[in-house]
């Protein structure tokens, strides 16, 4: 066995449970399998506590076949590609250095495209499929879902339009086969530079819909909203925790003298900004995503293009919105909680306001005792028990640098 062949730990550390959500590799301690947002440690092929060549060794494994982000490593000290185990899964990897060591941490891509159905979202966003411009945005956290929803909707425009899409990722999650629309994927670093050079070209590809990976930079964001403006379908994604953080963090990219252009620009392209939070199920079997919807409408436009002020807030218009399909986080957590989806010291973590949610559940003295000493309603869940390690082999792959 090859000492750069890390296909059997992987493997391994896979097979610890069917809710591996990441494999982490970090000097001076053990491998590491993420299950449902806690890391625990493992043992693939007896592997211990990794040294700084060890974890040298996995990088250069990963890189083998990937010129582009070897040099990217190189130059930046820090790499994006994506990683595949043939006939299994694939991975998103993110190749890092820290104290003159490399760190490896790999979010697990399932093999299959999730349906709306299987992820438990909201069957109102299945009308974003019938779109036909503007921008829809994906926001939350790293490790929020984003990324297996925005699958999920390109899916359904693929399984119900005749249309080209094309993707721009860094790297390229799940694959898409063509359906009864035609999918170009392309790769930043392996198909193209950067995202902004791929989306300006793909205005000349006559494209209907286009997935920007990520809106990064002022540029990106500036030609993604050219792109609605001209009749294309923009969808993307941003690293913010709701709705109207999401079109703060857009206007902040432009100087500050063009904010009310950009505001009205952003008014009439914008159609929704769906933002997700991946909440513990109380039973304790992995995960639940609560999501927050703002869909443009007359009321949200006018607060876009004004900004917000006392009393006509986003979120203001999001818990008016119900009739038209809008709902916001404090809602969505309540019903869980009420429906012993979750548990309630889970849901007030994940709320946007702890204090107003207590008080609309069912009395602010009841919903202490249950913090208190559980007495109401359903018990919170137990920390879900350390997976059972991993069998041990003589034969590591990486024994003879221990």
């Amino acid at each position: 066995m090859s000492l750069l062949d890390v296909a059997p730990i992987i493997e391994q550390m896979l097979a610890i449970s069917d809710n591996v959500s990441d494999l982490n590799f970090s000097c001076g301690q053990k491998p590491q399998v993420e299950i449902n947002g806690t890391l625990y440690s493992a043992t693939p092929l007896g592997l211990g506590r990794l040294s700084a060549f060890q974890t040298e060794m996995i990088a250069m494994a990963i890189l083998r076949d990937n010129a582009e982000a070897a040099v990217q490593l190189a130059n930046n000290r820090t790499a994006d590609l994506s990683y595949a185990l043939p006939g299994k899964c694939r991975f998103r990897v993110n190749i890092f250095q820290q104290r003159n060591s490399y760190s490896i941490v790999m979010r697990v891509i399932p093999h299959d495209i999730p349906s709306f159905e299987a992820l438990n979202l909201p069957p109102q966003l299945a009308q974003i499929s019938d779109l036909r411009n503007g921008v829809v945005l994906l926001t939350g956290p790293t490790g929020s879902g984003k990324s297996s929803t925005l699958a999920a909707i390109i899916d359904r425009i693929n399984e119900t339009k005749s249309y080209h899409i094309v993707t721009i990722e860094d790297p390229i999650e799940f694959l898409h086969n063509h359906k009864k629309s035609t999918i170009n994927q392309r790769e930043v670093g392996a198909d193209t530079k950067d995202f902004a050079s791929a989306l300006r070209a793909a205005l000349r590809q006559a494209p209907k819909v286009i997935l920007v990976g990520e809106m990064r930079d002022l540029e990106t964001a500036e030609i993604a909203l050219e792109a609605a403006e001209t009749g294309h379908l923009v969808l993307s994604t941003l690293h913010t925790i709701d709705a109207s953080k999401t079109i703060d963090r857009i206007i902040g990219l432009y100087p500050k003298n063009e904010e009310r252009i950009i505001r009205t620009r952003l008014a009439q392209t914008f159609r929704y900004i769906v933002s997700q939070r991946l909440i513990p199920r109380g039973d304790g079997k992995g995960r639940i995503a609560a999501v927050e919807i703002l869909k443009s409408n007359p009321r949200t436009r006018e607060y876009i293009e004004k900004g917000e002020s006392e009393g006509k807030t986003l979120l203001d218009a999001i818990r008016d919105g119900e009739i038209d399909g809008m709902q916001d986080f404090d809602s969505v957590i309540r019903q869980m909680i009420e429906a012993g989806q979750i548990s309630l010291e889970d849901g007030l973590s994940y709320a946007t306001n702890q204090n107003n949610l207590l008080l609309q559940l069912k009395g602010l003295a009841s919903t202490e005792d249950y913090v208190n000493n559980g007495s109401t309603a359903r018990p919170a869940v137990e920390p879900l028990a350390p997976p059972p390690p991993v069998a041990q082999s003589s034969s590591s792959v990486l024994d003879m640098i221990e």
